[in-house]
């Protein structure tokens, strides 16, 4: 029953209004409600992303939400346009050209939201 279900991920956020805008105005993502605690909620295809105020400090290191997209290079350019700034690594098995890094069948690009979690672009080649 779990594989029909609507997913919600959550993701901590110490200033959710900051949080809101970063996602309203630089992702360019709906806010469909506000709960009661102060979760912002905003809509994602195929479910919905939660930012939930938390404590500093209770964001991950590592990515914790990746959207999948159909042009890698034009998703980039159109978030930097928004102000979003991405990510650029040079170590052993990983190293970003104008901020993609391929891997595999995959490319990818890490930018931070305005709390610290770590978010993806990533699109699947053929």
């Amino acid at each position: 029953m779990l594989t029909e279900s609507t997913i919600t991920t959550m993701l901590p956020v110490t200033d959710s209004e900051r949080a809101g805008h970063f996602y309203s105005d630089a992702l360019g993502l709906k806010q469909t409600a506000k709960g009661e605690d102060g979760t912002l909620y905003f809509a994602a295809a195929g479910g919905a992303i939660g930012l939930r105020p938390m404590p500093d400090g209770t964001q991950s290191e590592n990515t914790a939400l990746s959207f999948e997209v159909g042009d890698l290079p034009a998703e980039v350019r159109a978030l930097e346009d928004r102000g979003v700034h991405f990510q650029d690594f040079e170590m052993e098995g990983l190293k970003t050209v104008d901020h993609i890094a391929q891997l595999g069948n995959e490319r990818a690009a890490w930018f931070n939201d305005s709390e610290g979690n770590v978010l993806c672009l990533h699109e699947v080649m053929g």
